[in-house]
């Protein structure tokens, strides 16, 4: 049984879209026919995302959010852990959704599951929806027989992702918009305020301290090529962007991003983290370690972290210790490698790798907010300074005419 989906005009000739489940497209025809529709196009599920992803060899089907894919993950182990076959819980699965989009992808998967296909293999049919991460995972968790409690391990991994990133973007954003504000006030008062003071002078033949003129060529710069070099700084940044897509330049820049004092370190402990929780949820899961290091090496987005912990994964394919392997990177802090030592030693790598990855996370957020804290006031000490010469150059004139009055 495969699933297709349909367009049809109904009774009152409203035109209805969505997916049913039938040995063949005629079956479903067949079935709108007999709730008096008329069906204008039937095709199955998997033609129509290759379709949409390209085709051939470049399809990649459709995508997931990382709400979405936690929620799925979730009812999936809820369903399973009730007792429901793999299939009845796809299908109970299919009915809870309201997109069309996810109820196709998870009806084409239930169908490769009637076939005789694992979860797993069926699953790798989306490789956008379902990450290599997600799907081994699962492979581990239908070997051993754990499939509901994997899924809810997956279902904590993927939530804790989304709440971890979704923090250190919202710490990020308030800097931002500062920055933003405070640049866009300076160019006010330089483009409008300064020139329409300081011509009042100009009139009088009064001629301007230096640092009033100083302000007035910065003011003029702005208004005569203000568009330019906005044009330009985001001509730069479009050719910047497009130079990262080559992986040559954008493993030197990586490597260049981990000199900088503070960034670096901000770069190192990121990736670390990220390695180190991936690890965590493919090791309890029953993935073996070199497996799991190399899934996890791919979540790195740093290309010189990465090669090092692939270099990593082949010393311990080779018989060499995890600590040790991560220790020779040099990325990986101390009581990270001490922790992980310590559980290699006591048999409990898994749970030792788990409490590592969350004390690397929670070290993370402290750093991203004490960077905020820090950067706001030296945003506006900064913001102050410059509004302060600002004023400056517009009273010193105002202070040497007094003084020639007197």
């Amino acid at each position: 049984m495969a699933a297709f989906e349909y367009q049809a005009l109904d009774a009152k000739g409203k035109q209805q879209k969505g997916v049913l489940e039938a040995d063949s497209a005629r079956q479903i025809r067949q079935q709108l026919r007999d709730k008096g529709w008329m069906p204008l196009s039937v095709e199955a599920t998997t033609n129509k995302q290759k379709g949409d992803g390209g085709g051939g060899f470049f399809n990649r089907g459709p995508s997931l959010s990382v709400p979405e894919l936690a929620l799925i993950t979730r009812q999936l182990a809820t369903l399973i852990a009730a007792g429901l076959p793999i299939d009845e819980s796809l299908r109970a699965l299919s009915e809870q959704t309201g997109k069309q989009k996810i109820k196709a992808m998870i009806l084409a998967i239930r169908s490769k599951v009637l076939e005789g296909y694992t979860l797993a293999k069926a699953l790798e049919e989306y490789p956008r929806a379902f990450p290599h991460l997600y799907r081994s995972t699962v492979a581990a968790g239908e070997h051993a027989g754990h499939l509901d409690g994997v899924l809810n391990r997956l279902a904590d991994y993927t939530e804790s992702r989304q709440e971890s990133d979704q923090k250190i973007k919202l710490a990020a954003m308030y800097p931002i918009i500062l920055t933003i504000v405070a640049i866009g006030i300076v160019v006010g008062l330089l483009t409008y305020v300064v020139p329409d003071i300081v011509e009042v002078f100009i009139k009088n033949g009064q001629e301007l301290p230096g640092l009033t003129q100083f302000m007035l060529n910065i003011s003029h710069l702005i208004s005569n090529f203000g568009l330019y070099i906005l044009g330009g700084t985001i001509g730069g940044l479009i050719l910047f962007n497009r130079a990262l897509k080559k992986e040559a330049f954008r493993r030197k820049f990586h490597r260049f991003v981990l000199t900088i004092p503070g960034l670096g370190g901000f770069v190192r402990d990121a990736n670390t983290a990220r390695f180190g929780s991936t690890l965590a949820i493919l090791t309890s899961s029953g993935v073996p370690l070199v497996e799991a290091m190399r899934i996890a090496s791919q979540v790195v987005t740093n290309l010189p972290i990465q090669a090092a912990l692939t270099d990593a994964t082949v010393a311990v394919s080779e018989g060499g210790s995890l600590h040790q392997a991560l220790g020779d990177t040099g990325h990986f802090s101390p009581i990270m490698l001490h922790m992980i030592a310590s559980g290699e030693n006591s048999g409990e790598l898994d749970s030792m790798l788990a409490r590592t990855a969350q004390q690397q996370e929670t070290t993370l957020e402290n750093t991203v907010s004490a960077l905020v804290k820090i950067f706001e006031p030296m945003m506006l000490l900064s913001m102050g300074a410059i509004v302060a010469l600002i004023v400056a150059a517009i009273m010193l004139p105002i202070l040497e005419l007094q003084q020639m009055v007197q």
